[in-house]
Formats: structure tokens, sequence, C-alpha cells
């Protein structure tokens, strides 16, 4: 199976996309790269990415390639795509959807571990607390998006980028 790369600027650095004959496979920040070799996904990825930095698109549609990880974080992943645009979720109703109040860091763990982020929105998961916790792409990334999509509650009005 090949693999293949693109690169797009956005308002929060450069994203390297990566995606397989099947579907996009990860979302890298600020990851060097020699070339591009693009493919159907990765350039899908690319325009669905520039609509939603432009507040012009509430979910993302790129098949996606999950092959070769665990039933439980596809199930956890599964479940970050159908937290709505601007909304929040804590890692302990996660567990509790996934009829396992008890794996609150097994879910933490599988967020963390995303390697989709923005496309599988696993900065719209905080706290039981309303901590921005946890975010591969740091907190100050996951509150930019989080404010992005929702300015009013996460207190940041006007356009952030």
């Amino acid at each position: 199976m090949n693999n293949y790369y693109q690169t797009i600027q956005s308002p929060i650095g450069a994203l390297t996309i990566e995606a397989s004959d099947l579907g996009l496979r990860s979302i890298h920040y600020n990851k060097e790269i020699n070339g591009e070799f693009p493919n159907g996904h990765t350039e899908h990825a690319v325009k669905e990415l520039r609509c939603y930095f432009n507040q012009n698109l509430l979910s993302f549609t790129v098949p996606l390639d999950w092959t070769g990880y665990s039933d439980f974080f596809i199930q956890v992943w599964q479940y970050l795509k159908t937290i709505p645009y601007g909304k929040t979720v804590t890692y302990m109703s996660i567990a509790k959807y996934l009829n396992n109040p008890g794996a609150v860091r097994a879910v933490g763990m599988a967020n963390g571990k995303n390697p989709i982020p923005i496309i599988v929105p696993c900065h719209r998961v905080i706290g039981s607390n309303g901590d921005l916790t946890g975010f591969a792409l740091g907190i100050d990334i996951k509150e930019k998006l989080l404010a992005l999509e929702n300015p009013q509650q996460f207190g940041i009005q006007g356009n952030l980028f």
C-alpha cells in the first residue's frame, strides 16, 4: 500500500496530511517532509481543512483509514466524529457512552493517540471540571480551535485567525 503526503499552511501552522489508498491516516503539526506525493484523499482533506479554518465547514467527509489500531481506540474516535461543531464533551461522558464508566483514563489515552486531529475532533473533549486538558498539538492550539468554533463560549470574540 502506498503512502501519500501533502502539506497545508493553516492558521495554526503547517499541517502535513498522510493518506493511504483507503483514506486519511494522520495529520502532523509542523512536520517536515521531502516533497509532496498527494492523492485524492490528501487533496480532499486539504480542501475540507481550508473550509473548516474559514468557518465554512461543520463536519468532515474525507475517508479515514484506521488500519492497525485497536477496536477500543476506533470506538472512541468514531464517537469523537459525532461531537457537533462548537460543542464539547467530557472524557467521562465518552466512557459512559461506551458503557464503560471506569475507562476514563483509557478514553483519555485513545483521545491523545488520535492520529487525525481536527478532522477527528479530539479538541472537543474537555475535563469534567471544564478544564482544557491534554491535546497532542498543545493546549494553546486546542483553545484556538475551540474559539474558532464557538467564540462566545471560549471567551475570544471576533475572528481568531
